[in-house]
């Protein structure tokens, strides 16, 4: 697969996000007060400076929920990348059929056929409980990667993601 590591989701199309999220409805969300990132995390494959890049928006909505990062941590917070190559063909026909003075008569037609190709990228944010090991909330967002985009609007297209993956976290940011 593609190094899509340096685009997931930092550089979006102009398809919009699609978010969904799955939790544990017996874990008591306001318990968590201190995260830190898993060691996968830190390995994430993506580059340096979209993994900063997601690292930070994470942050920023942890923070705005009351949970700070700790060396002791309550919750574990392991981020994951997916991406899927996909192709669309789209055919358009021209000529054929034609009108006269007496009727309609056939011709020749040509059937154009154009691909485009395009990256779906999944980001998965995933909350685990440290104490028992098992994950309590999970959320995700997709969106189409613009392979070139600039370093600003990477960093907007992933702070714009992270916030609505959040926006179906349980416990609601502080204003």
């Amino acid at each position: 697969m593609k190094k899509f590591a340096i685009l997931i989701l930092a550089a979006t199309a102009c398809s919009s996000i699609t978010v969904s999220y799955d939790y544990d409805k017996t874990a008591d969300f306001n318990k968590y007060k201190t995260y830190a990132y898993t060691e996968e995390t830190s390995k994430l494959p993506v580059g340096d400076l979209d993994r900063s890049r997601l690292m930070s928006a994470v942050d920023a909505e942890l923070a705005a929920r009351g949970l700070t990062k700790s060396n002791n941590p309550d919750a574990l917070v392991d981020l994951q990348v997916k991406a899927k190559e996909r192709t669309e063909a789209t055919a358009t026909n021209t000529g054929g059929l034609y009108g006269g003075r007496y009727g309609y008569g056939g011709g020749f037609s040509t059937t154009n056929i154009d691909y485009n190709t395009y990256v779906d990228g999944t980001l998965f944010v995933n909350l685990i409980d440290k104490a028992s090991e098992k994950l309590v909330w999970q959320g995700r967002g997709t969106k189409t990667i613009d392979e070139h985009a600039s370093p600003e609007k990477k960093e907007k297209n992933i702070a714009t993601a992270v916030k609505m993956i959040f926006t179906k976290y349980p416990v609601l940011a502080k204003k």
